[in-house]
């Protein structure tokens, strides 16, 4: 039986481009806590780190998009260079700013020009689609990019956190903004998979936001984005109420495992089923596997737990990313792949903050609640939007869906 995985890296110039982005993806990651190492080491001020943070991530969930869109009407090679140019001096002043005391503002300031990052896990797809558009192995790729995105989370956040203990306060964000620069120089120069420029066939370029796919998923998303950080949020607190704070690190990474392995598995199938289904099946089963979370008592049966949680996850990105595919026109395809990747962003954002309040104000174990509520409204969004999900593509210059195929 042929190796799926090893099937679609025969495509010429895959490996170079996926090499590149899984470098240049790195600080989606070590950015934000390599800020917060940075600032509370270098400061002694977690409020402000933790603000500077915010003004990053929150800044990058709004503009990302606004790049994708122009990405889609220029092309990668025009918008990636000076935007990421523009993210690396931020960074680099950010750095300088922390190291030589400068004024809080430049703190601020700093980290409201790095926002300008692209998001590379969308112009990675955006290749793969323009390689695979169509044809089964685009799940697969999918399937890929969406263990890639588990692997840079659990390995960027700690390499982040390391080098600013270990080495000094900056060194973290000091990583980051060299894989940034080195791996995003690295994917504009392949030029040979950069997707091509698709004009529309009106004159009025509609957002991507605007077609109704989009809205529905990005909605759901952004609650499976709280689902996966009030886990974390409980699982730091219930641990350290468990008497076993360090355990939380490894509960951590368990629940990543999960939904690791079953990404590989679920991208080396070929399922037949609709994607819209799928998609509704895998939001069943992670509101099903949050229940148990309920009854944790003990580190062990949190590890299970939160292993069990985890197994949807994956075959959840996968599915929504297809539909994506499958249903956005290819002139807004970036655009439409980020602003998903912005909800997930969003919801991470939200649910850490919600589930901290519940935690603080009813105990540990009630933050998972927030998980079973966030995957209801999930399941319940996508379950409203199957008509329009189970339609075919829709035009860009309408925002209408277009007669199925």
């Amino acid at each position: 039986m042929p190796n799926p995985y090893r099937e679609i890296f025969r495509a010429p110039g895959t490996k170079g481009f996926a090499a590149a982005g899984f470098v240049a993806r790195l600080p989606i990651a070590m950015a934000p806590i390599g800020i917060v190492a940075m600032l509370s080491q270098a400061l002694g001020a977690y409020w402000l780190a933790g603000a500077v943070a915010a003004v990053f991530t929150l800044t990058n969930a709004f503009a990302a998009p606004q790049i994708s869109r122009l990405v889609d009407r220029f092309g990668q090679a025009r918008l990636l260079a000076p935007t990421a140019a523009v993210s690396v001096l931020a960074f680099s002043a950010l750095i300088l700013a922390s190291r030589l005391d400068w004024p809080t503002w430049t703190l601020f300031a700093s980290a409201f020009l790095a926002a300008a990052m692209p998001s590379i896990p969308a112009m990675v797809r955006a290749r793969w689609t323009e390689i695979f558009r169509d044809r089964p192995e685009l799940n697969t790729a999918f399937a890929f990019e969406s263990v890639a995105d588990e692997l840079v989370y659990i390995a960027g956040a700690s390499l982040s956190v390391g080098l600013s203990v270990a080495v000094f306060p900056e060194a973290g964000l000091l990583a980051s903004t060299i894989f940034l620069a080195a791996g995003m120089t690295a994917f504009v120069l392949q030029r040979r998979t950069e997707p091509k420029v698709r004009a529309t066939a009106s004159r009025v370029r509609t957002s991507a936001i605007a077609l109704r796919p989009v809205q529905i998923i990005t909605a759901a998303l952004i609650f499976v984005g709280a689902i996966f950080a009030t886990a974390e949020v409980s699982t730091v607190a219930l641990t350290r109420e468990l008497g076993q704070p360090d355990a939380a690190s490894l509960v951590i990474g368990v629940y990543a495992l999960g939904s690791f392995i079953v990404g590989l598995i679920i991208g080396a199938l070929n399922l037949k089923v609709p994607l819209q289904r799928q998609l509704l099946a895998a939001l069943g089963v992670v509101l099903l596997t949050t229940l148990p979370l309920l009854l944790a008592g003990s580190v062990p049966f949190l590890a299970g737990a939160i292993f069990l949680s985890g197994v949807a996850i994956s075959p959840t990105f996968i599915t929504a990313f297809g539909l994506i595919e499958r249903r956005v026109p290819p002139e807004v395809l970036t655009e439409g792949v980020t602003w998903v990747m912005t909800g997930i962003g969003i919801g991470m954002a939200l649910g850490a903050f919600v589930s901290g309040l519940v935690v603080d104000a009813f105990g540990p174990r009630s933050g998972f609640w927030v998980s079973v509520v966030a995957a209801s409204s999930a399941l319940s969004i996508v379950a409203l939007g199957q008509r329009v999900l189970r339609q075919a593509r829709v035009d860009a210059g309408r925002a209408e869906p277009v007669p199925a195929e």
